[in-house]
Order: C-alpha cells, then sequence, then structure tokens
C-alpha cells in the first residue's frame, strides 16, 4: 500500500530514539513510519516547509496539497493537516485529549474530511465530544527499545524511587507528600527525577513554566530527591532496572503515558492515582497500586519501598505481562483501516 502521514511536529526518525530524549508523539510517529515501511508499504511523511530529504530510510516532504492518490493517508493530532495529503481513505491519530476537537478551526476540517479517528484506548476515547459521534478505533501504543524486549528479573533493589514525567504533572504534589509524609517515615528513601524541557524540544516558554516546579526539586536534595536531566531511552532503561518503584499521580490529560508503560516492562512496580488514563497502564494490586487518596499513595510507596516480599510479587508480576503488542501489531492495525 502507499500510505502517507503528516504532521505538525519536528522530522524526526527512529534513529534518534537512541541519542535524545523525546516526547511520546514524535516517538510514535517515528516508529510506526518504521513499522510500516518495515512490512513493505510505500511510506511517504510530510511536516514543515522544508525541502524533501531522506531520514532514516524514509523519505520527508513539505506539506503541500496533492499528490498521488494513496491508500491510507494519516493525520497526526490535526485534522486540518488533511488538506495537505492526498486522496485515500483518512485516518486522524489523536494523542491529546480530545476536548481541543470542539474548536471551530479543528471541528470544521474533521467534519470535512470524515476520518476514521484513532484513540489510544477507553480514557482516551472517553474526552472525545459526544456531539461528533466519532465512534474511535482504539489503538492503544507499543514501546519504544530497549522497552520492547523482555527484562531480567532481579533482587529487590534499594529504596530509589523514580519519576519520569512532564514535571506539570504532579510534581508539585508528590514532592510535598515526600517531604512530609515519605521521607520522614523512611529516611533512606530517595527520589531521583528524570525531567525537564529537553523531553518536549525545550523552548524558553516551556522552560520558563516548568521553572518553578524544577527549582523547588532542586534545593531538596537533603530530602533525598536528586534533579537529573531528561535521558535517551536507553540511558532512561538502565537507571529504571536499577531503581524500586515509580512514582506519579498522573493528570487529567494524560491520554496513554509512556513513562509508566515503560516501567512497567522493566519490572518496575508502580504507585498511581485514578487520574487520565494511568490506570490503564497499572494492574491494581498486582503490578501496582492505584491509590484513590494521600494517604494511600503514601501507605503504598512506603510499603514497596520497604517490603521485600510485596515488592518482589509486583515486580515479577510486571515482568510476566510483559511490554504488549509490538510496532508490528499496531502498523497491522492501521493497515486495516485502509
Amino acid at each position: 500500500m502507499r500510505i502517507v502521514l503528516a504532521t505538525e511536529t519536528p522530522r524526526l526518525g527512529a534513529g534518534v530514539l537512541g541519542e535524545r530524549p523525546l516526547g511520546g508523539v514524535e516517538t510514535a510517529l517515528a516508529l510506526l513510519a518504521a513499522a510500516l515501511a518495515r512490512r513493505g508499504h510505500d511510506v511517504e511523511l510530510r511536516a514543515g516547509r522544508a525541502p524533501a530529504e531522506v531520514i532514516d530510510g524514509l523519505p520527508w516532504g513539505p506539506l503541500r496539497r496533492g499528490g498521488e492518490p494513496a491508500d491510507l493517508v494519516i493525520a497526526n493530532r490535526v485534522p486540518r493537516l488533511f488538506r495537505a495529503l492526498p486522496r485515500g481513505r483518512r485516518v486522524l491519530w489523536l494523542h491529546n485529549p480530545g476536548d481541543y476537537l470542539n474548536r471551530l478551526k479543528h471541528a470544521i476540517p474533521l467534519l470535512l474530511a470524515r476520518p476514521r479517528v484513532v484513540t489510544l484506548g477507553p480514557s482516551h476515547s472517553a474526552s472525545l465530544p459526544r456531539w461528533l459521534r466519532l465512534d474511535p478505533v482504539e489503538i492503544p501504543l507499543a514501546l519504544a527499545p530497549p522497552f520492547d524486549a523482555p527484562a531480567p528479573r532481579r533482587a529487590p533493589p534499594p529504596p530509589v524511587a523514580v519519576f519520569a514525567s512532564n514535571p506539570l504533572r504532579g510534581l508539585d504534589w508528590l514532592l510535598e507528600l515526600w517531604v512530609r509524609r515519605i521521607r520522614p517515615a523512611l529516611p533512606a528513601a530517595q527520589l531521583h527525577l528524570y525531567t525537564g524541557a529537553a523531553t518536549y524540544g525545550g523552548g524558553e516558554r516551556l522552560a520558563a513554566r516548568l521553572a518553578p516546579v524544577l527549582s523547588r526539586a532542586a534545593a531538596l536534595a537533603e530530602a533525598g530527591i536528586h534533579l537529573f536531566d531528561p535521558l535517551p531511552r536507553p540511558d532512561l532503561a538502565a537507571r529504571l532496572r536499577e531503581a524500586r518503584l515509580m512514582l506519579y499521580r498522573g493528570d487529567s490529560g494524560e491520554t496513554f503515558c509512556l513513562a509508566l508503560a515503560e516501567a512497567q516492562a522493566s519490572g518496575l512496580p508502580a504507585v498511581v492515582t485514578p487520574l487520565g488514563a494511568v490506570p490503564e497502564r497499572v494492574v491494581d494490586g498486582v503490578t501496582g497500586i492505584v491509590a484513590r487518596d494521600d494517604e494511600a499513595f503514601v501507605t503504598a510507596a512506603l510499603r514497596l519501598l520497604s517490603d521485600d516480599a510485596a515488592w518482589s510479587a509486583m515486580h515479577a508480576a510486571a515482568l510476566a505481562r510483559g511490554p504488549g503488542p509490538s510496532w508490528d501489531a499496531v502498523a497491522a492495525r492501521f493497515e486495516a483501516l485502509a
């Protein structure tokens, strides 16, 4: 099949995943395109205004109208991108909560294009405006290397918790619980933060928004909190496999949470709350705990940081669950929409 994808994100190939930290949307697009090409399809990508180029073996061109008709055309997040795609069976691949589709600048091109809509799971689908009657197809994301391979089983590690998500998604709340409740009860515990603007493309505006919470975190070394720069996935995988627990409140805008999926695939138990799609990544009571309030969150965190038997059981269960479907399997789901 001929498949054309359009995006407003930077032009990136799958090869960059091992070189620098990268957000979930950019990661997913690069890996889907690579999987479709591996499966024998004629894949073309369009983004920006720069001249045509080849990145990691795939052709990228500028956003433009028309071109040779395709069997499948995929717009990444933004319905108006269908104007920059050739004729073909249309698919809108959503990554953000669907409420933005209420805005006329998105709703009008969506209604004109009438694409199949792909979401990442039940919570994501529930965020779509009902009046649009979109009947989404739910295709969860697969994981990037090295998280797509089984991880080894290990002995209980020291009490090191990690946070590897957007710092605007509950980090302030987590710092408060850590300083007031968790660390005083377990003075040997540490909280390692792998977070910052670099994962999301940097930029002065984003850095300014993140500065207050990151500055607060950087000043809490005496409470066992250590702030690190975001890491490329191979380096992050190595750190996760030395840690004991992922702590993440979640966010109502979370539609999948790759960071949590990657931690679970590494055998890392997690303590989370019921916000957004976060509970979809954890089997409550088996691979982690979905805490209903602050007290339950603190209790679960302390238990998994200190109880080797409880940790080992959840570690083994997370490993048994595995990394989930491959990107080839995800690509096959998209092919079926043509």
